[in-house]
């Protein structure tokens, strides 16, 4: 083993002679001065130059030590105390010259003579630059696999990326993946052309100098060619390059080779982002220090990062992908901006969930001017969320038309969802998700000025009155959709003046707000556009992670028109079926009716009044509504609903009905606690164009 000495004082020369010769350490032999008397080092290169420049001279002189401080305040405390120092850490290279850092495990014990004179400090060396290097990969691995991917968010996790392989693996990472991956598409398959764009995801560097970088965080574009990125793009092959002034490639990207000499950057390694042949995306590492070296223990590392990393970019690239599909279908599903009504101002506002949920909400007409209101939610994640909230809105749309109150509507709906879930439960694989979910259906009523609420499993709806003051609605709540037992629906019935606001809405409402009063302190202001009111509630909530929708359904009741309605009371007697179409004909002459739809308006309100003098029971009315439809409605104290029939020829009544089913658009037969009524619409034709004069 090649060593230096210099004249070592007593008659322990041979012993030390014969130790420095068989020992498998490193050894090191200071005077009281620090000075080297002998070495011997595991590293050859550490003691390589003659003995002359060696011996004698300070150990700072001649090496560049990781802490040289710390290192005489500990061999001067051996000196001074004899007590010996075990196991510390010391970074060497030789002084002034170019190279990698070695690492030693220092023990240093002081050195006596026989009559217990201090002469010297002995050092053990113990070379574990190698096990060390082992370690520090063991931990940055560690750290990819604990921190990397705990998001299902693309940049994020490139993110992640850069933050566990900085500093420890690279003084500077760069994470480029393809953009069309980061909005959730499939990656193309390699070799990546020329012309694919890439976007900058995430950036880090040692000292926190975000300005030397070649293109700012979240800027696209292709990699120019060629170099040893696209050469790592094209063959998935890993690389480390060497990096000087004079490197012929640089010259193919400026501005890469600009920031790569500003930084000092010396070794790059290059990583493919690959999963089953696609290409995601480049991870780059890039050594600034030189007392640190790459070699091919780190290539291996840099490998398995990019193949963990790259499985979790996939992982949030296919959620990307559902998320997108799922709130695009979700979008599809629910209603358009809310078409404007005569009795009902609406506004809604909506935020999808991070995860992609299943809410949904609408508006839309029911016979009598009436308007419903519904807000729900389908419990779940994903497209099958969605989809589900489609099926159910459909549903409630279908069971409306049969004039249901609302709690019979949420029971129908409950077996509906019953139903649903036994289709999902037989499908090959089963459904791991049970299909469950809450609504809030509402009724308002302009005539009566009252809304009818029915809820399943959701929270009570909101009211603000004109004079500021806010309620929460004390009202019975059914169990969720899809239980299956469990108590009644129930519906209640509560007034509404004309200025108030109604406020439906889901549960993440409350849980992401400012507090759990932030929307009555919000509709206090009850008077404000309601599309105001949707967006001062937007600013209050916390930009926390919502795993379900947050919506809000606003509804604010106005006074229908006076001269749209006329309401006429009926006897009981067949004479009074002429008087009422003497009423409707002059009544829909004032309304500037055209001819062909006040003769249909007329055998309408004929053949109602005829069923209602005969078959049901005094007192009754007649009612026509001009809005978007125009609307006849007899009511009766009968509670006994009519029923359509297809009668034979020989047959002198039962034609009624099946006459009124021929020429309305619609009708249906509405039971109320006083009777029933029965009403039928037309479809009403554009107002006429206004007619200009040419002049000649």
């Amino acid at each position: 083993m090649p060593h230096n000495e210099a004249v070592l004082p007593g008659k322990g020369a041979a012993v030390l002679d014969a130790l420095f010769h068989q020992s498998l350490t490193g050894l090191l032999i200071l005077d009281t001065e620090l000075r080297i008397l002998r070495i011997s080092l595991t590293r050859p290169v550490l003691h390589e130059a003659p003995r002359e420049e060696i011996a004698g001279r300070r150990i700072t002189d001649v090496y560049n030590l990781s802490a040289p401080g710390e290192v005489e305040a500990m061999l001067r405390g051996v000196l001074e105390t004899g007590v010996p120092v075990r196991g510390r850490l010391m970074g060497v290279r030789p002084k002034n010259e170019p190279g990698p850092e070695y690492l030693f495990s220092v023990s240093a014990s002081r050195l006596e003579d026989a009559q217990g004179r201090v002469w010297g400090v002995l050092t053990e060396m113990v070379d574990v630059t190698e096990c060390e290097r082992v370690g520090i990969r063991m931990r940055v691995l560690a750290s990819v696999r604990e921190h990397v991917g705990r998001t299902l968010d693309v940049v994020a996790t490139c993110e992640e990326l850069v933050q566990a392989v900085v500093p420890d693996l690279a003084d500077i990472a760069v994470v480029e993946v393809v953009d069309a991956v980061i909005r959730g598409e499939e990656p193309p398959l390699s070799p990546l052309g020329p012309e694919v764009p890439l976007r900058r995801a995430a950036f880090r560097h040692s000292g926190g100098d975000e300005q030397i970088q070649a293109h700012p965080v979240g800027d696209v574009r292709p990699l120019p060619f060629p170099t040893p990125y696209t050469q790592t793009l094209t063959d998935l092959e890993p690389r480390l390059v060497a990096l000087a002034p004079d490197t012929p490639w640089l010259a193919a990207d400026p501005p890469r080779a600009e920031a790569i000499r500003v930084s000092g950057a010396r070794l790059l390694i290059t990583a493919p982002l690959t999963v089953r042949g696609a290409v995601l995306g480049l991870l780059s590492l890039y050594r600034t220090d030189q007392a640190d070296v790459y070699d091919k223990g780190d290539v291996t590392l840099a490998l398995e990062v990019a193949a963990h990393t790259a499985l979790c970019i996939d992982n949030a690239r296919r959620y990307t992908r559902e998320h997108t599909i799922a709130l695009t279908v979700q979008r599809h599903l629910l209603p358009p901006h809310p078409a404007p009504r005569s009795t009902v101002e609406t506004a809604y506002l909506h935020v999808p969930s991070q995860v992609g949920g299943g809410g949904g909400f609408d508006t839309f007409a029911l016979s009598g001017a009436r308007t419903a209101l519904l807000v729900g939610e389908v419990f779940g994640q994903g497209i099958h969320a969605a989809i589900t909230m489609g099926q159910m809105r459909t549903a409630v749309h279908s069971l409306a038309a049969l004039d249901l109150e609302p709690d019979e509507l949420l029971a129908r709906l409950n077996d509906t969802a019953l139903s649903l879930a036994e289709e999902r439960a037989a499908l090959p694989l089963g459904d791991p998700m049970p299909l469950t979910g809450s609504c809030a259906y509402a009724v308002h009523d302009p005539f009566a000025q009252t809304c009818t609420v029915a809820l399943a499993g959701h929270p009570p709806p909101v009211i603000a009155h004109p004079d500021g003051t806010t309620e929460i609605l004390d009202l019975p709540s059914g169990p969720p959709l899809g239980s299956a037992g469990g108590p009644p629906f129930a519906a209640a019935t509560v007034s509404v003046a004309d200025g108030s606001v109604v406020a439906l809405y889901t549960s993440a409402l409350l849980h992401t707000s400012e507090s759990p009063d932030t929307l009555r302190r919000v509709l206090a202001h009850s008077g404000r556009p309601l599309q105001d009111l949707c967006d001062d509630v937007l600013y209050r909530l916390r930009n926390d992670t919502r795993d379900s929708d947050v919506i809000l359904l606003l509804a604010r009741p106005r006074p229908f028109p006076s001269g749209q309605v006329a309401t006429w009371p009926l006897g009981h007697h067949p004479q009074d079926v002429a008087t009422a179409r003497s009423h409707a004909r002059h009544q829909l002459v004032r309304w500037s009716v055209d001819e062909e739809t006040a003769y249909t308006t007329e055998m309408i309100v004929s053949e109602l009044v005829t069923n209602a003098v005969r078959y049901g029971a005094p007192p009754a009315q007649l009612q026509l509504i001009k809005d978007r439809t125009l609307t006849c409605e007899v009511h009766d104290s009968n509670s006994l609903a009519p029923r359509l029939r297809h009668a034979k020829t020989v047959d002198e009544g039962g034609r009624g009905l099946f006459i009124v089913a021929q020429l309305a658009q619609n009708w249906g037969v509405r039971h109320t606690s006083d009777g029933k009524t029965v009403w039928a619409e037309q479809s009403l034709p554009p107002p006429a164009a206004p007619r200009h004069r040419h002049r000649p």
